[in-house]
């Protein structure tokens, strides 16, 4: 059985560090946050700008941030980008050891002052399973009255080694919209990077690969359609936060979802969990 810690950063956000024969991971409380994911014997699975300061009240700029209970800008004054859930503090659930397989269970309380985002009497927990690969799902129930409309993503940070030479594959058959522009039929089945991309995929198949300089990551979902390729390029990555000018050189983000014609919709007492699962082929 593998070893289960908690620790606080230097600048406060709290965590748990795991250590097992399988693997080595970290997950903060703010977002139940994951920043890091090393299989035993591998290259580290996820992607953090060495720019984030870990400060509270901000998003993690990699791993896998939480977006929900919206993906994108909402439109209304004042509501965050991507939702609220990535930087409110989440309460461990569970952990149980499954052999050297660690599940983990975090639920999101929503608090009083974001009942005006989100009024609906809902609940939402994010689960892990941490082992040779990583499992996370995101599992909604509406408990009230009345039916719920829901985007979200698991917003994942892969590294890449090199964006000039990453080839990412799976898409064949998909559609996607670009800058809000589209929809637009994939070309093919491969996707190559020379400029800024923010495509959000839909009618998408359940595994895509990113072909890296230093393997093949695989990345699969359950309960989506839908999925999210970015990189911000040159112009973009020197106005982002968090985030150092060269940056764009060695991440890419495939992010499982559920968006436009794959929301959400759940009637009362119905329930849904897109789950994402990663490992090196």
């Amino acid at each position: 059985m593998g070893k289960l810690s908690r620790h606080q950063h230097p600048n406060g956000l709290e965590y748990l560090q795991v250590e097992s024969a399988l693997c080595q991971a970290r997950i903060f409380f703010q977002g139940a946050q994951i920043d890091s994911f090393i299989p035993t014997g591998k290259a580290p699975l996820l992607w953090v700008s060495d720019a984030d300061d870990y400060s509270p009240g901000n998003g993690i700029r990699g791993g896998i941030p939480v977006c929900w209970p919206w993906f994108g800008m909402d439109g209304r004054d004042g509501f965050p980008q991507h939702g609220f859930a990535r930087t409110r503090e989440w309460q461990l659930l569970s952990h149980e050891w499954q052999g050297e397989v660690l599940a983990l269970a975090f639920g999101l309380e929503i608090q009083e002052a974001d009942r005006r985002f989100w009024p609906h009497n809902s609940q939402v927990e994010l689960h892990f399973l941490l082992g040779e690969s990583l499992t996370v799902s995101l599992i909604n129930r509406n408990l009230g009255q009345e039916p719920v409309r829901i985007t979200q993503a698991l917003h994942s940070y892969f590294p890449i080694g090199d964006i000039h030479a990453l080839r990412a594959t799976g898409f064949a058959g998909a559609r996607y919209i670009e800058f809000g522009e589209g929809p637009y039929a994939q070309d093919g089945d491969e996707v190559h990077f020379d400029r800024e991309t923010d495509r959000v995929y839909t009618q998408l198949g359940a595994v895509q690969q990113l072909h890296t300089t230093d393997g093949t990551i695989e990345v699969s979902r359950e309960h989506s359609h839908s999925a999210v390729l970015w990189n911000p390029w040159i112009d973009k990555s020197k106005r982002l936060a968090r985030f150092n000018d060269e940056d764009y050189l060695t991440m890419v983000c495939l992010e499982a979802a559920n968006v436009l014609e794959d929301a959400l919709e759940l009637a009362p007492g119905e329930s849904h969990c897109l789950t994402t699962r990663i490992r090196w082929c």
